[in-house]
């Protein structure tokens, strides 16, 4: 956090490059969330672009009270929310069912031959991720490729831990269901 404070008060001294490395370096979450959440690509640079127009608007105001990347995602996720508001787009369907995982494509040892293999598998999982409500896409984003935390996923969204656990828990199930629906077995859990 020292890095980030010290960042953030170069940026606010008016260094321009060290706003160039805060953009560098929160640029994928922030792409996470707004790829997730926006459909429209043209609109999800722009989008893009907003969510880091508003952190700069913003700085002088965080008060380093939560992790600079959960405020950035938060900004992100709620930029996304205020436009999918605009466009009336509908964020979550109530699913409900029973937890399922998907376990780790590659395993611990891949053997040559499997590369294409798992990159074909991680294809189709990336491709019905993306089919996800808004909700649940953002969640299992930030939960398995940002690493975060329930805690910090609920920061984000303001959500309840328990609610992210939930909705993660119906992502997998619902992940799973459209998976085997398309896909046999075999073809995906080798």
């Amino acid at each position: 956090m020292d890095q980030d404070r010290a960042l953030i008060e170069r940026i606010l001294a008016g260094d321009t490059a060290a706003f160039t490395e805060f953009i560098a370096q929160y640029q994928r979450l922030v792409s996470h969330i707004v790829y997730r959440m926006i459909d429209n690509a043209a609109d999800r640079e722009d989008l893009s672009q907003e969510v880091f127009v508003g952190i700069y608007r913003g700085l002088a105001e965080f008060r380093f009270e939560s992790k600079v990347s959960t405020w950035v995602g938060r900004v992100a996720y709620y930029r996304c929310l205020n436009y999918l508001e605009k466009m009336k787009t509908p964020l979550f369907e109530d699913l409900s069912g029973e937890d399922q995982t998907i376990d780790d494509v590659a395993g611990p040892a891949l053997r040559p031959d499997g590369y294409a293999e798992v990159q074909d598998v991680a294809a189709r999982v990336r491709e019905e991720i993306g089919g996800l409500p808004g909700q649940y896409r953002v969640i299992v984003t930030l939960y398995h490729l940002d690493e975060m935390s329930y805690a910090e996923i609920g920061e984000i969204m303001k959500l309840p831990e328990g609610t992210v656990k939930s909705y993660l828990f119906r992502a997998r199930k619902l992940l799973k269901k459209r998976l085997e629906a398309k896909y046999r077995p075999e073809e995906l859990w080798r």
